[in-house]
Order: C-alpha cells, then structure tokens, then sequence
C-alpha cells in the first residue's frame, strides 16, 4: 500500500501516513475551510489501510489549534483506531502539546478519555 501525504499549508495540518512503519503524524493547525472534504482521503486511506495486516499503528499528534469541525474528524480517526485495536490490531496514539499551552493540554486529555487505545500525551 502506498503511503499518504499532504503538506501543510496556513490553515491544514501535515499529513504524514507511512503504510510501511504503520505511523500516521498529524501536525500543525487545522481549520480548512471544509475539514471534512480535506480529511476525507484520510479516513479513505486510514479504512483501506486497516483492512491490511501490517504492524501496530501509531498516530502521531501534533496540532496546536483545530476548528470545531476539524475536531469531529478527528474523533472519527481516533475512533477507526480504537475499533481497530479492539478487533486485535495494536493501535496507539502519542499526542503532543507545547508544554506552556494549558489549553492543548485539556483537549487531548478530552480526546484520551473518548477512546480505550493506549492514549500517551507529551510535552515539548
């Protein structure tokens, strides 16, 4: 399978999936002006991806700021992978914050406490 990437621009994040490693990195900001047309080759390549049998699955998570609706699309990626990981394909997500933004800290701890996945979040 091939691997996905999208760059960055001023208001989408980097998308960074490597079908190979299994790591999956999103970063930057995200508020396109129609998250769910930019995401929809994600949750397409993340669906087709995980029908394959590969090695564990790490999301990667970098993003400073997320629109509302960039939010419920990545509930929607955050919930394949927890679905995958229940069904035995080892899925986790290292999500990291600036450690001087209280307020990045609070989201991903309300993303960690909507999946079962192993959930790590990190400073920088």
């Amino acid at each position: 399978m091939d691997s996905l990437r999208i760059e960055a621009t001023s208001c989408s994040p980097l998308i960074d999936f490597d079908a190979e490693a299994g790591t999956l990195r999103i970063e930057g900001e995200s508020y396109p002006e129609n998250s769910f047309d930019f995401y929809a080759p994600v949750f397409s390549w993340l669906e087709d991806f995980l029908k394959e049998p590969a090695p564990a699955v790490v999301l990667d998570i970098g993003l400073s700021y997320l629109n509302t609706s960039s939010i419920k699309c990545l509930i929607d990626v955050l919930e394949m992978l927890d679905t995958a990981n229940a069904q035995g394909r080892p899925a986790s997500v290292r999500w990291h914050y600036d450690r001087d933004n209280d307020r990045a800290l609070d989201m991903a701890e309300e993303f960690k406490e909507d999946v079962t996945l192993p959930f790590d979040i990190l400073a920088r």
